[in-house]
C-alpha cells in the first residue's frame, strides 16, 4: 500500500512541476503554477524523498519502485527547471538594460542560487494619508535618502478587487533600496467604471507632487508602477498624459489593449475576463468603445512616452503574455527606450516571492531602470 501511495504522491509532484511548461488549465487553481514556479526549488525535496522511500520500501527490481524512481526524477526536474533558465536569463540581462538604459551599478545579481534561501525584508514604517475622499495611500519613507524619488503603486485585483496592501515586502524592499513607495487605492467596479480608477491615479498624483516637501521625496522624480490591472491603468494614464514628466513606467503582467484583449478572449475563461471587462468598462467593444479605447495604453504611446519596463510571465494564464509583446512592438516603433523581461516558466504574480526565480529577476532589473530614469539628469544614464 505505501508504495503505491508513494507512486501516485509521484505523479502528483510531477503534475505541479508540469506547470513550469504549460499554462494552468482554466478549471484549475492557478496559484498552483505559482508554487511551482517559484517556489519549486524548495519542492523538488519531496520527489526526492519520495524516490529514497520508494527504494527503501520496494527495492530495486520491483516495475512499480522503478516507475516511481523515473516519475520522481521528471518531478525534481520540472520544479527546478525555473532556476535554470532564470540562471540563463541572468546571463543577459544587464546587457539588455545597458543598451536601453545605460549602464547602471546594481549590488546583486541577476539570479543567485544563494539568494533562494534569502529572507524577505525588513519592514520599514509608513504612514496614510487621504487624497481624495475617502481614497488613501501608504508612503514609504525611502531609508538613508533625502529627497528620494517616489515609486507610485497601483495594485491588481482584477479591477473589482484588491487594495494596496497586495505584496507590501516588494514596497518595504523598495524604501529599503533607497526610493519613496505611495501605494495607492483607487475605485473599484462595478460601481465605478472606466475612467474613475484612471482619474484616482491623477488625483493621488496631483497630491503628492503637492506635499512632496512634507512627505520627503522629490516631486520632479515620479514612476508608476502597476501589476496587472493596475498594470492596465498606469499604461493608460502614463502614455495618456506626457505632461506629468514621469521619469518611467512599469508593468508587471499588465493587459495593455483591452480591445484586443476582449476580442480574444471566451467567457468562461479563468478570469471570465469578458464580463469581468464588461463591467470595469460599462459594456463591450460595440456598445463602450471609446472606454474600451481611453483604457487601453497601447494606443497612447507616442514619442513623448517615459522609458518603460516590462515584465511578464509566458505561461500566465489570467492576462495574456501577447500584451506585453504587442506593446513592446509599440514601444520599439516609437523609439522609446524600453525592456521587456519575458520569463518562460512563469505564472501571474511571479514578484509575490522576492527571493524566487521570477523574484529576483524582477528585482534586479527593476533597479536598474529605477537607477537609470531617476538620475539627475536621466538623459545622462538613458540613450535615446
Amino acid at each position: 500500500m505505501l508504495r503505491f501511495f508513494l507512486f501516485f504522491l509521484a505523479l502528483l509532484c510531477l503534475s505541479l512541476g508540469a506547470l513550469t511548461v504549460v499554462r494552468a488549465p482554466d478549471w484549475s487553481a492557478w496559484k498552483l503554477a505559482l508554487l511551482a514556479g517559484e517556489y519549486g526549488h524548495w519542492l523538488a525535496v519531496i520527489p526526492l524523498l519520495v524516490a529514497g522511500l520508494a527504494w527503501w520500501v520496494g527495492g530495486e527490481s520491483t516495475k512499480l519502485t522503478l516507475a516511481t524512481w523515473g516519475i520522481s526524477a521528471l518531478a525534481i526536474g520540472l520544479l527546478l527547471k525555473p532556476c535554470a533558465q532564470a540562471w540563463q536569463l541572468a546571463r543577459h540581462l544587464p546587457e539588455q538594460l545597458e543598451r536601453q538604459f545605460g549602464r547602471v551599478a546594481v549590488e546583486a545579481a541577476p539570479f543567485s542560487v544563494r539568494e533562494l534561501m534569502g529572507r524577505q525584508p525588513q519592514p520599514v514604517p509608513y504612514s496614510t494619508h487621504r487624497f481624495s475622499g475617502e481614497l488613501a495611500l501608504d508612503l514609504y519613507r525611502a531609508v538613508g535618502r533625502e529627497r528620494a524619488p517616489c515609486v507610485i503603486v497601483v495594485h491588481g485585483g482584477g479591477w473589482d478587487s484588491g487594495d494596496r496592501t497586495q505584496i507590501p515586502h516588494f514596497n518595504h524592499w523598495l524604501a529599503r533600496r533607497g526610493y519613496a513607495v505611495a501605494a495607492i487605492s483607487y475605485r473599484l467596479a462595478p460601481e465605478f467604471i472606466w475612467p474613475a480608477q484612471g482619474e484616482d491615479l491623477l488625483a493621488a498624483i496631483r497630491f503628492l507632487k503637492a506635499n512632496a516637501a512634507t512627505l520627503g521625496f522629490d516631486p520632479n522624480r515620479l514612476v508608476l508602477l502597476g501589476r496587472s490591472a493596475g498594470g492596465q491603468i498606469v499604461e493608460a494614464v502614463g502614455y495618456a498624459n506626457p505632461s506629468l514628466g514621469l521619469r518611467g513606467l512599469i508593468g508587471l503582467y499588465a493587459p495593455s489593449d483591452l480591445i484586443f484583449g476582449y476580442e480574444n478572449a471566451w467567457e468562461d475563461d479563468m478570469l471570465r475576463s469578458p464580463a469581468l471587462m464588461r463591467r470595469f468598462l460599462g459594456g463591450t467593444p460595440t456598445t463602450a468603445r471609446d472606454n474600451y479605447h481611453r483604457a487601453s495604453g497601447y494606443f497612447y504611446v507616442t514619442k513623448a512616452a517615459p522609458p518603460t519596463l516590462l515584465l511578464h510571465g509566458a505561461l500566465d494564464p489570467l492576462v495574456w503574455h501577447r500584451h506585453s509583446e504587442r506593446l513592446t512592438a509599440r514601444l520599439t516603433e516609437e523609439n522609446i527606450p524600453h525592456t521587456f523581461v519575458s520569463l518562460p516558466w512563469a505564472t501571474h504574480a511571479f514578484d509575490f516571492n522576492l527571493r524566487g526565480p521570477g523574484g529576483q529577476l524582477t528585482t534586479y532589473a527593476l533597479e536598474w531602470f529605477l537607477g537609470a530614469v531617476t538620475a539627475d539628469p536621466p538623459s545622462a544614464a538613458i540613450p535615446r
